[in-house]
């Protein structure tokens, strides 16, 4: 099987695990990748659902590690081969000078990435009729895994930590949605700011997009290198549908917000999170896709994961097959428009392991 789809068909699907309490460094709730492991393919590391539903009866399965990580992956009883779960970072047995846990403050994401959600609260999260379906970013906070509001004096402390002990390369920094015109980039800005007065580390702001478009020189002043503004679902009817709050900024909004932060931050250098499997169409996606990049923004398409305890934990992820449909003509768009995710500064897109998309990339500029 192409590695692409089997990236397609393990994010779909997911890993049922032999040994779940063996498997490296696991997430649950909170931002990003939720409910997931991040796993080691012929050099490709690929974050995997392995805490919802349908991992529960993925035809794949990882077997016990052994010392070094490293397991056998089958699918409904034949070998594919070998995988490796990512070891416990080292810079999750500390704690910052005020006594939190690292881990409570930032966390490793794919095999790399220093990731923390400043704001581990969010004005829409609260409201049934604002709350983004998907959302779990409150769950890690009231699981005690988490604290509300990360100082930037505690980031600084654990970025310096995590590159000095564990080798990261870089660092995604997102945030709930706070009250007030900015959304969130003010705090995003003097977080940056604390960080890379501690240490030369490239950093990712995600945020929607604030009302005065000045906050894009000012959080690129701070140093953040590449910003992130996710659209997540693309057509009216299923923004309406899943995320009724943010859906209040309109699709135009945040085209006007990348216009105005392209000359800022450079070409490729701006991206969008966009969750397939919601209900857009490939067609829908593609669409999008196609605006997007001819302005310098890299869609980052990922599955959507349905991620349990939140009001959309028994959606159907997209299958296989979709993802294909929309990755493989995106690969060729991203070629086109000389977008490649090797030349983002810092962050998801990137980091590349929530979607097959990168391998796809790699596959189309043979």
């Amino acid at each position: 099987m192409a590695t692409e789809h089997l990236i397609n068909e393990l994010q779909s699907f997911g890993i049922r695990l032999a040994a779940p309490g063996s498997a490296g460094v696991t997430r649950r709730g909170g931002a990003g990748p939720s409910d997931h492991v991040p796993v080691t393919i012929d050099g490709m590391t690929v974050m995997a659902p392995v805490h919802n539903a349908p991992a529960f009866e993925s035809p794949y399965l990882a077997e016990k590690p052994n010392a070094q990580g490293r397991t056998r992956l089958s699918r409904d009883g034949v070998t594919i081969g070998d995988i490796s779960f990512t070891a416990r970072p080292r810079f999750y047995d500390r704690v910052t000078a005020d006594g939190v846990p690292y881990s409570h403050i930032a966390t490793l994401h794919g095999r790399d990435v220093l990731a923390t959600t400043v704001l581990q609260t969010c004005i829409r999260y609260q409201s049934r009729v604002k709350t983004c379906q998907f959302c779990s970013i409150g769950h890690s906070l009231a699981a005690g895994r988490t604290v509300e509001r990360k100082t930037p004096s505690q980031l600084a402390e654990v970025a310096k930590a995590a590159v000095e002990l564990d080798g990261v390369r870089h660092m995604v920094m997102t945030t709930g949605t706070p009250p007030g015109p900015d959304r969130g980039a003010a705090i995003l800005a003097e977080s940056a700011r604390a960080v890379k007065a501690a240490v030369d580390l490239p950093i990712e702001a995600q945020c929607e997009p604030p009302d005065d478009d000045a906050w894009f020189v000012r959080m690129k002043d701070a140093g953040v290198d590449s910003l992130g503004m996710h659209l997540e679902a693309v057509s009216p009817a299923v923004r309406a549908r899943v995320m009724p709050g943010k859906a209040q900024v309109p699709i135009e909004r945040y085209f006007s917000a990348f216009e105005a932060a392209a000359p800022i931050f450079g070409r490729g250098q701006l991206s969008t999170f966009i969750l397939a499997g919601l209900g857009d169409s490939a067609a829908e996606i593609l669409d999008i896709c196609e605006r997007l990049t001819s302005i310098g923004v890299y869609p980052f398409v990922v599955p959507f994961v349905p991620i349990s305890g939140t009001p959309l934990e028994s959606h159907p992820a997209p299958t296989p097959d979709f993802m294909h449909a929309v990755l493989e003509p995106l690969a060729a768009m991203l070629a086109k428009t000389g977008l490649q995710s090797n030349e983002i500064k810092a962050g998801c897109g990137k980091c590349g392991a929530c979607s097959a998309l990168s391998t796809y990339e790699r596959k189309t500029g043979k």
